[in-house]
């Protein structure tokens, strides 16, 4: 089987054309450990300390884009044209990463709200591993598990930098799968967690999360249904907001007042999030998971940009552009897991984290889960070709 070149002898490499490469469904990718959670959260670490010193190129003029998107239009002539529903979108997700992974990818997938009502995941997702020398597949993967994973990781590496060290309290806006993720993910990194408020939209998601909450961290012992942003917010030592809606219209969006949030808190924001004016206030500490992402979604959309992306990092470049707050106010996750800017500093401050989501991300955990399934035998063998017809 000819592979990335790394995992090959010079006689494998120099043996023939033969390309194969391997296709893991959502079982192979389980077994190969993409729900290993703490693994993750130590790829996505090592993975930001690389973004901060460039070791990474994404799509787009900028090489920081988040992808490219297919979307439909209000008005078709053609009857059998996609109507654009809520997050009806086709998008592909590329990507490349250096240092150890030494690696290329893109996640392609198609979205669309209904799909629920087919029992179906509102996206499904394809992931595709490249050697970066040759540009040959290495994998073809089932994507769903490895995307929440890895977006859940991120507050992760969040929380090991940002939050208390003795954090026992969270609070979950929107019991979905980011949710559980991102509960995850804390407790791989503030183990003393075991304190949940969460509030939901319907009984059914609620239901879900606390089953499999219980079954999942029996060390919480405290699990509260709540029915306010308020009550998930105040009180709480890490607090993410994880639901969807509707983007375009920002006072509909979440809120985080001021007036909420004890000191100490850290706030993890993978999600539609806004904040009140006491928020732009200097002390309060505001972290981009990757400045380069912020600044291409302001350079690609109309202004203001939070109309159009949700995430409360784009609120905080809006606040820049209508000259609100300074540009130094933002600082980057990355330098802060590289060790060359401060983490916490101290028990009281309050830190706020947009969480934007990275195709370097996919690439860093696709990596890693194909690795391992080719030490482990994991996956099923496909051949592109023994010799290209054309050359």
């Amino acid at each position: 089987m000819r592979q990335n070149t790394r995992d090959q002898s010079p006689s494998d490499t120099a043996a023939s054309t033969r390309i194969d490469f391997i296709y893991l469904s959502e079982q192979d990718m389980v077994r190969a450990g993409v729900t290993d959670m703490a693994a993750c959260v130590d790829t996505m670490e090592e993975m930001f300390g690389m973004l901060y010193h460039g070791d990474y190129r994404m799509a787009g003029v900028n090489n920081n884009s988040h992808g490219s998107v297919v979307v439909f239009p209000e008005i078709s002539p053609f009857p059998t044209m996609p109507k654009p529903t809520p997050d009806r979108r086709f998008m592909a997700m590329p990507a490349y990463l250096g240092g150890r992974f030494g690696t290329a990818g893109m996640k392609w997938y198609g979205s669309n709200i209904a799909n629920r009502d087919k029992g179906l995941p509102r996206s499904i997702l394809m992931f595709i591993l490249n050697d970066a020398d040759t540009g040959a597949p290495l994998a073809l993967m089932s994507a769903n598990l490895l995307s929440a994973y890895r977006t859940g990781a991120v507050p992760g590496v969040g929380a090991r930098h940002l939050a208390r060290k003795d954090a026992r309290t969270v609070g979950i806006l929107g019991p979905g799968v980011m949710a559980k993720t991102s509960l995850s993910a804390f407790m791989a990194v503030r183990p003393g967690i075991d304190t949940v408020k969460v509030k939901g939209r319907g009984q059914k998601n609620l239901d879900a999360f606390l089953a499999w909450l219980s079954e999942t961290f029996p060390q919480i012992t405290s699990v509260r249904v709540v029915d306010s942003v308020e009550e998930v917010v105040r009180g709480s030592d890490i607090v993410t907001f994880c639901g969807s809606g509707a983007t375009g219209d920002p006072s509909t969006y979440p809120m985080v007042r001021r007036e909420w949030i004890s000191p100490g808190t850290f706030l993890a924001m993978p999600a539609l999030c806004n904040i009140d004016e006491a928020m732009e206030a200097p002390e309060i500490r505001k972290v981009l998971d990757n400045p380069g992402l912020y600044h291409a979604w302001f350079e690609e959309n109309p202004k203001p940009v939070h109309n159009h992306i949700p995430a409360v990092g784009i609120r905080w470049l809006d606040l820049v552009d209508e000259g609100r707050i300074a540009p130094e106010q933002l600082e980057d996750l990355g330098q802060i897991v590289a060790g060359e800017a401060a983490g916490r500093r101290d028990e009281e401050e309050i830190i706020i984290m947009s969480v934007g989501g990275l195709p370097v991300e996919d690439v860093a955990w696709g990596t890693v889960v194909y690795r391992n399934a080719l030490e482990k035998g994991i996956g099923v063998s496909l051949t592109l070709w023994d010799s290209p017809v054309l050359r």
